[in-house]
């Protein structure tokens, strides 16, 4: 069905695309294409292209994307639930893909709810280095960690701050940053009808004063020679070049890299051909434009580089340089360290299962923190035999693993301070979900493998006690079957069960369940 959309938007976009107008006009009449994107942090491009149910065509600015076929309902396989891929609008993987990210970077993701470009960020940081995934809206943050967590991001940060917190935190701190702005949303109209609903006349420009105000915020937290991609959805130069080239006249010491004109990316409009826009009727996807701005290397101003006063300005100066003197070296040492720690605590009280507005660091109703990490410990040697690393960070009853210290979170909003592992009860540490999705089976001590075709996968993510024989687990040498079990679908990690005399006890929690 054609989507009705507003007169005075489709005279603008008439005397913008001139003779184009008509093909553009006529896309409108076409079904939005669907996509997927690998999450190469559990399964490579080729198995997931093998493994597939349904047909898969490769989108041609990412790797890892593919096209899906009209009504396949790749959220209704098990590997969904096992966070193999993303469902993903095809036009959306492109911006990260220009951000040109590198094992071990520091990143980021500045507007990054529902978590779509965060989970791609990670995948291309493989564990290696740092993603801080933000967004202003408390309500959005809840979607945007529940998609790190499905998808294995062992080094991830949630935070629900505004731009100019985050700059004063971690001023020139970041290798690349991703601001994914929020815009007028014109370039999904054809997928999504209630944007059309929502549009007035006015809109760009009110969009256009706080992408500004973003986007200059924002650079005070990158490096010298850092990259930044702004991109919107939307078709309005107001929001798109007309932001970019206010920002270059700002901005001497930014340049944009030319990626308009290359590929299946149009040039940009009013003099920026520099940077890039997905046209619908051009390329199997939505409306898109992005830029990518690079600095030029020189020192940071002062004004750039101060910090707000009341931070720990030296304590998050120190963890800005230990990403030259090893993270996870000084993490695994702390880890260790609490290892020999003697006991389990006293009596656990009562926890809601939630994390945000907790202080990191409050101490823990389980008997404090050494004791939180001694718990901790038993469970790692006992179940996994080895020690993840990352700085220990405990949000009340709950345990993180952090890629930087506690400290360099102080008097922030943080949703989730980094992998979560488990909570503290009753003295005994209880392994969280977002534990097992990161893991691979040869981390776990015992390990189970179901069939996606077995229909025992989708008994499990339905939250079904499984009979299972000893045989069918996997268990390392010299250790008993008996204990937690990480449950995998053909393979690769989906959750927790706990096994004894022949019963699978299903551990997969509630609200992430089959329905």
């Amino acid at each position: 069905m054609a989507v009705q959309l507003p007169g005075t938007f489709m005279q603008r976009m008439k005397e913008m695309l001139g003779p184009e107008y008509e093909q553009f006009a006529e896309s409108y009449k076409e079904t939005p294409y669907g996509g997927i994107r690998a999450n190469t942090l559990k399964i490579s491009v080729e198995e997931l292209r093998t493994l597939s149910s349904f047909k898969l065509a490769p989108i041609p600015w990412c790797p890892a994307g593919f096209y899906t076929e009209e009504g396949a309902r790749p959220g209704k396989h098990p590997y969904y639930h096992a966070g193999l891929y993303y469902i993903q609008e095809p036009s959306a993987m492109a911006p990260v893909e220009l951000l040109g990210v590198q094992p071990g970077d520091y990143v980021l993701d500045l507007c990054a709810a529902p978590g779509g470009k965060s989970t791609q960020i990670a995948a291309k940081l493989k564990g290696e280095g740092l993603l801080i995934s933000n967004d202003l809206h408390p309500e959005r943050t809840k979607a945007l960690a529940k998609n790190l967590e499905l998808y294995g991001v062992r080094n991830g940060i949630v935070l629900n701050e505004s731009p100019e917190r985050i700059a004063a935190a971690f001023p020139v701190f970041f290798d690349r940053i991703l601001i994914d702005a929020p815009c007028s949303g014109e370039g999904m109209f054809r997928k999504d009808e209630d944007m059309v609903k929502q549009w007035e006349p006015e809109t760009p420009l009110k969009y256009a004063a706080m992408q500004r105000d973003i986007l200059n915020s924002a650079v005070k937290a990158l490096k010298p020679g850092g990259t930044v991609v702004y991109s919107t959805c939307t078709f309005a130069t107001e929001e798109n070049e007309g932001t970019i080239s206010e920002f270059l006249d700002t901005h001497p010491e930014f340049s944009l890299v030319t990626v308009g004109g290359t590929g299946s990316f149009a040039p940009g409009l009013q003099g920026l051909s520099g940077a890039a826009r997905l046209w619908p009727h051009k390329v199997k996807g939505e409306g898109h434009f992005m830029a990518v701005l690079r600095h030029d290397g020189s020192p940071r101003s002062p004004e750039e580089t101060a910090s707000d006063p009341g931070q720990a300005v030296a304590e998050r100066t120190l963890s800005v340089s230990s990403r030259n003197n090893g993270v996870k070296g000084e993490a695994t040492a702390r880890a260790g360290s609490a290892r020999q720690v003697s006991g389990r605590g006293g009596k656990g009280g009562r926890t809601s299962g939630k994390s945000g507005g907790t202080s990191p660091g409050r101490q823990s109703e389980g008997g404090g923190e050494e004791a939180a990490r001694a718990a901790y410990s038993l469970f790692t040697e006992d179940q996994l035999g080895w020690q993840p690393s990352g700085f220990p960070v405990l949000f009340g009853d709950h345990l993180y693993l952090s890629p930087l210290p506690k400290a360099a979170l102080n008097g922030l909003k943080t949703i989730r301070p980094g992998w979560y592992a488990g909570h503290i009860r009753s003295g005994r540490f209880i392994p969280g979900h977002p534990l097992a999705t990161a893991l691979h089976p040869a981390e776990s001590i015992r390990s189970l493998s179901l069939s996606s075709g077995s229909g025992e996968a989708v008994s499990y993510l339905k939250g079904e006690t499984l009979s299972i024989p000893e045989e069918r687990l996997t268990v390392g040498p010299g250790n008993s079957a008996k204990g937690y079990v990480l449950v995998c679908v053909d393979g690769y990690s989906a959750g927790w069960g706990k096994w004894q005399d022949g019963m699978l006890k299903n551990e997969y929690p509630a609200g992430w369940r089959w329905t």
